[in-house]
């Protein structure tokens, strides 16, 4: 996977329970635009971020021709963290490989916009999966545990999304 752009609603739910660094999991370079940095505001998930930042390489570039052309294709505003995250998908989508670009949100409308653009996009669940599966030193019972403690501190789940969540992990 080439760029994952993530979006405020994750770095939220991952902040919140002190597991940001299992964004590191996933299989390309992490980007955290700016715009998207300032959206969380809540502690502990605001100085989870800023550690997380100041240990981790994340990009924060943003092309600014993509950031115009996704404005104006698909109607956001200009200046808008959704805005930022859809750009960087339009600036990497590449029609040959779905995994170049991808968003991690639990945003539905920023991960349809995404996916209508080319994009393959996955949530906070899907980080504590993918940490699960990839990680020896992460067990599943410790991923259930993540992704209960991830409900629990305000990602609201329905108990079909729980289950699926839970069950992900556990497979």
């Amino acid at each position: 996977m080439g760029r994952i752009y993530v979006g405020p609603t994750s770095l939220y739910a991952l902040g919140q329970v002190g597991e940001l660094d299992l964004l590191e999991s996933l299989d390309g370079r992490l980007v955290v635009p700016r715009v998207v940095e300032r959206q969380v505001t809540t502690e502990p998930a605001r100085s989870a971020l800023e550690s997380f930042l100041d240990e981790t390489d994340v990009s924060t570039a943003v092309p600014d021709a993509a950031h115009e052309q996704a404005v104006e294709v698909v109607g956001i505003d200009e200046g808008t963290h959704e805005a930022a995250m859809l750009a960087g998908v339009v600036a990497h989508v590449d029609p040959n490989d779905r995994y170049a670009v991808a968003v991690v949100s639990e945003d539905r409308r920023v991960r349809r916009l995404a996916e209508g653009l080319g994009g393959a996009v996955t949530s906070s669940f899907g980080v504590v999966a993918r940490a699960a599966a990839e990680d020896k030193y992460l067990s599943r019972s410790q991923a259930r545990r993540i992704v209960r403690r991830i409900d629990a501190n305000g990602i609201q789940m329905t108990g079909e999304m729980r289950s699926q969540a839970v069950g992900a992990v556990g497979e």
